[in-house]
């Protein structure tokens, strides 16, 4: 039978914000809401969580004198926007696996999984929906608060959930987008289950890496292009509350996440060539711009200034310069802050998410366009890895005369071979084809980390001479300048130092990746 699929956009709200999610123009544009009801669901699993390693939830909700059992399955490649499920009225509050045999549950199913089965956490939640017309489409939004408790942890959960019953999936996107107009509404990739699951683990959100992304030689290219473009959101999304924390490996995992998706888009440029898609790079490069000096200040002291402080923290300038270092950081990391807080952010990733499942390019009637997309990803995969592979040999071959800027250029070559060598992993199976694979990644990332230091370098030198240089308001040279510019030229000193021997590893990398088979072949 077919599987029930759930379509929903997930939202967080503040709570103080509820009132002015009330007096939205998508709430009072004629929806009448339902009786509020409150709903107490358990959440059942193993003790080392089983149908969560799976992609599984099993809960049992109590609504009134009914109880509902519901298994959800998140697939990697659909999780951020579409959930399976299976919903069925069962006579008690224990899970009644009889009745899960047609489910996603049903591999699990056995005397094992039946005598270990046990309560982990529940969500406790006041529950008020609001039916919604867009066109012609029917959309529940659905406002949640409550709190979730494992035992003696609880957390607050307030959020809202757009469910779309009936009609086109654009519509449920551009509601969200009006509603973030409006309201500071998040995009959220964590449901119930996995925040309980989390609160069962006692640990504080930590930074998501990029996930791997399942795709089959016979994947057609809009349906890859999907999955790799919703598993980098995926990661941008949900490594936005760490660096909110205060986790600066929460802000390096979105700037890589952002870099991931603009390495898709660039894969994919002649499947996705639309003016919609155009702004939507510009609108990536935008956060790119903002979130990416708190990365370079961070990387600069943590690597070249801290070392120099710990070698003679009592020499001429070091205590100035790291002191002014460390205000240029924190300032970074507040403009970063910002950008991520602001509307223009919040809005930006509801419409990434909708471009990406109903945006212009799926409809882009260019003979190119429509063979890509609708053609096996293996012979677009095999045609960009190619190419990309012999641009880094024809650049690199003469790579110790290249300046900086050209080494630059290399890198970020370097870079996108690698992400699409990790994006188009499931359109080359075969364990001789995977041994291949995993020696040029292996290769690769060399050549991307010694680019990248002779990279760091050359930024580091940059923003030592800004610093050195700066005016106060006055326009006068700062106190200590001399013994600033004496630090600064220890530190400038110290990393010129490494560039022959960080070249000589570029040079030794650049030529076992020249001398690699290609596993696309």
């Amino acid at each position: 039978m077919p599987t029930p699929r759930e379509i929903e956009l997930k939202l967080e709200v503040p709570a103080q914000s509820l009132a002015r999610l009330g007096r939205s123009s998508v709430l009072n544009n004629g929806a009448k809401a339902r009786k509020p009801a409150t709903l107490v669901s358990v959440y059942f699993d193993t003790k080392k969580q089983k149908l969560r390693s799976k992609g599984l939830s099993l809960r049992v909700r109590r609504v009134g004198r009914r109880h509902v059992q519901t298994i959800k399955q998140d697939d990697e490649n659909t999780a951020l926007f579409v959930r399976n499920e299976w919903e069925n009225e069962i006579a008690g509050a224990q899970p009644d696996l009889d009745i899960a045999q047609h489910t996603a549950l049903k591999p699990l199913i056995g005397k094992k999984l039946r005598r270990k089965l046990m309560p982990l956490f529940e969500t406790r939640i006041r529950r008020t929906v609001y039916p919604i017309h867009n066109g012609e489409s029917e959309i529940e939004l659905t406002i949640d608060r409550g709190k979730i408790e494992a035992g003696r942890r609880s957390s607050p959960l307030c959020e809202v959930e757009l469910e779309l019953k009936r009609g086109e999936p654009a519509d449920l996107f551009q509601t969200a987008r009006e509603l973030a107009r409006e309201v500071p509404v998040n995009l959220a990739t964590s449901s119930k289950a996995q925040r309980g699951y989390s609160l069962v683990a006692g640990k504080r959100p930590e930074a998501i890496k990029a996930a791997p992304v399942t795709l089959m030689p016979d994947s057609t290219g809009e349906a890859a292009f999907r999955a790799i473009a919703r598993a980098c959101l995926r990661q941008l999304v949900a490594n936005q509350p760490v660096f909110l924390c205060g986790d600066a490996e929460g802000l390096h995992q979105m700037r890589v996440a952002l870099r991931r998706l603009r390495a898709a888009i660039s894969l994919f440029s002649d499947m996705l060539a639309d003016r919609q898609t155009d702004d939507m790079k510009t609108q990536l490069r935008w956060i790119g711009g903002e979130l990416g000096p708190a990365r370079e200040f961070d990387v600069f002291i943590e690597r070249v200034l801290t070392p120099v402080s710990e070698d003679k923290p009592n020499g001429p300038g070091v205590a100035v310069l790291t002191k002014d270092f460390q205000q240029k950081r924190d300032d970074a990391f507040d403009r970063a802050r910002s950008a991520v807080e602001s509307t223009r952010f919040r809005e930006l990733m509801i419409d990434v998410s909708a471009w990406i499942e109903t945006g212009d390019w799926t409809r882009n009637t260019y003979d190119r366009a429509c063979v890509l997309r609708e053609g096996a990803i293996a012979s677009l995969a095999a045609g960009e890895l190619n190419r990309r592979w012999k641009s880094i040999l024809k650049r690199g071959a003469h790579l110790k005369r290249l300046d900086a800027e050209r080494r630059h250029k290399l890198r970020i070559q370097a870079k996108k071979l690698r992400y699409a060598s990790e994006f188009f992993a499931g359109a080359f199976p075969g364990k001789k084809t995977r041994e291949r694979r995993r020696r040029f990644l292996s290769a690769l990332e060399q050549l991307q980390d010694a680019l990248g230091d002779l990279n760091d370098i050359a930024v580091h030198e940059g923003l030592t001479e800004q610093i050195v240089d700066n005016k106060d308001v006055m326009g006068k040279r700062r106190r200590g300048r001399a013994k600033k510019a004496f630090a600064a030229g220890r530190v400038s000193g110290r990393e010129e130092a490494r560039v022959a021997s960080v070249l000589r590893d570029a040079q030794r990398a650049y030529r076992i990746v020249a001398g690699a088979k290609p596993y696309w072949h």
